[in-house]
């Protein structure tokens, strides 16, 4: 577990198996989020990249832009929860904007916005 700034992210393979075991998924055409309560009163995030959204370039804009919309929603976020954020296909090639739009949808969804 990494503190940057605020944002406590997942960096532990065991992490994102028990998300993608035994979280709910919540997809849409850019994003896949995974939800699960934890144990600890933080809120914990991951993001994945895969080979498929493209070379080294695509995948890092596709990370900064999930990054920055989970930025904007970081202060609404209820605590005790980890979040696994899988990028798509069009994940790299869309505005922030978007990814922000589908990830409050998603993140409404499973609850877990105050």
């Amino acid at each position: 577990m990494i503190v940057l700034g605020e944002i406590v992210t997942l960096k532990e393979n065991r992490d994102f198996r028990r998300l993608y075991a035994k979280g709910k998924s919540y997809p849409s055409a850019i994003l896949v989020t995974y939800v699960m309560k934890n144990r600890c009163e933080c809120v914990r995030i991951g993001i994945t990249t895969g080979k498929k959204i493209g070379k080294a370039v695509l995948r890092n804009r596709s990370r900064r832009i999930i990054r920055e919309a989970y930025r904007d929603l970081s202060d609404r976020i209820k605590p005790g929860y980890d979040l696994v954020f899988v990028a798509r296909g069009k994940t790299p090639f869309v505005k922030s904007y978007d990814v922000l739009k589908s990830m409050k949808k998603e993140l409404k969804d499973a609850g877990v916005l105050k």
